[in-house]
């Protein structure tokens, strides 16, 4: 029997994300926090396994809403911003137009439900090429656009100008990914809540040390949570992450100083970057800098015979590799066997 020959064509089409796990000593491919949250314990041991988790969030959600100054009802909360990407296409449906090279998922996922995908090569300083994308709008009438700013992979935040030109001009569902905004010296887009009701915005906790948990955030228009909403599978979210996600994001004073180290270190690895023959890192609002050298698989190879593991981007910016900033120690591990391996 030939299985394949069941399965939806768009879905024979596509290929499965594959997050690899390439045991590391120095782990920098996967723009997560190096710092973690051990003090969780008591939390754990209070949740009650045999019992649904709150299907509404309510305590997480309360905590989060205070903490970035929106209403509880203009929250929804995913498994991760993956799952809330899903929901969005599923309950809007496509023509989907997104920037690349940019977070995958929004490609991968309009490919799974079965969506057209219209992508938009960014131009030659990594910011959004306006005239094409508005060209696109006109011609395909999208009914989502999904903009990552900061974008992944390229660290840069889009221009604003450009970004709000978008949204004055499209009358569909406009997705503003924040999820490398705690990096970034940009405000963000969330005051655009009060003036546009088509703008969602994105964010994770899952850059800030919590990726294991799988939290992610859309803030959006009331209306638009409630139908969004429908489509959500219920129990999304698990007892653990809700519980201790909740129980950290009461220390504030905490965290922020782990995201003030993470921009440190971003800056001095950019400095020394700058100054390494042979490299060309791009200017980062995220917690990770892409950087140019004259042959990535061979380097990629290199560093990872020393124990250290970044991302490869063959295939997504060329001769491009990308490293997540990580410790002070972790930096200059990676610092020395990078300039042995150039």
């Amino acid at each position: 029997m030939d299985i394949r020959k069941l399965v939806r064509p768009n879905i024979r089409s596509l290929s499965a994300y594959e997050a690899k796990e390439i045991p590391c000593k120095t782990k920098l491919d996967a723009n997560e926090s190096p710092y973690g949250f051990k003090d969780v314990l008591k939390v754990v041991r209070q949740i009650k396994t045999n019992r649904y988790p709150d299907p509404e969030a309510r305590i997480l959600k309360q905590n989060i809403s205070r903490d970035i100054g929106v209403d509880p009802a203009n929250l929804l909360l995913g498994n991760g911003s993956d799952e809330l990407i899903y929901y969005l296409i599923t309950t809007f449906g496509g023509p989907v137009l997104y920037p690349i090279p940019t977070f995958s998922m929004y490609g991968n996922i309009s490919q799974a439900i079965g969506v057209k995908k219209i992508e938009i090569p960014l131009d030659k300083g990594f910011d959004l090429d306006i005239d094409e994308i508005l060209s696109a709008i006109r011609k395909e009438s999208p009914k989502l656009i999904f903009l990552s700013s900061p974008n992944n992979p390229t660290g840069n935040c889009f221009s604003s100008d450009r970004i709000l030109k978008i949204i004055d001009t499209f009358r569909g569902i406009i997705i503003v990914d924040e999820a490398y905004q705690p990096f970034s010296s940009k405000k963000g887009f969330l005051p655009l809540l009060q003036d546009y009701e088509n703008v969602v915005i994105m964010r994770t906790l899952s850059k800030i040390g919590l990726a294991g948990l799988r939290v992610g955030l859309l803030i959006a228009d009331k209306e638009i949570v409630n139908e969004v909403n429908k489509v959500r599978l219920p129990f999304n979210l698990n007892s653990v992450s809700q519980a201790v996600a909740a129980e950290i994001l009461k220390n504030r004073t905490l965290l922020k100083s782990c995201i003030k180290s993470i921009i440190s270190e971003r800056k001095r690895l950019f400095n020394a970057l700058s100054n390494m023959k042979g490299v060309k890192p791009y200017p980062s609002e995220a917690n990770f800098i892409l950087f140019k050298v004259n042959d990535p698989d061979k380097i990629y190879e290199r560093l990872l015979k020393k124990g250290i593991l970044v991302r490869d981007m063959r295939g997504v910016v060329d001769r491009c590799l990308r490293v997540t900033v990580g410790t002070p120690e972790e930096n200059a591990i990676f610092l020395n066997e990078l300039k042995k391996a150039i």
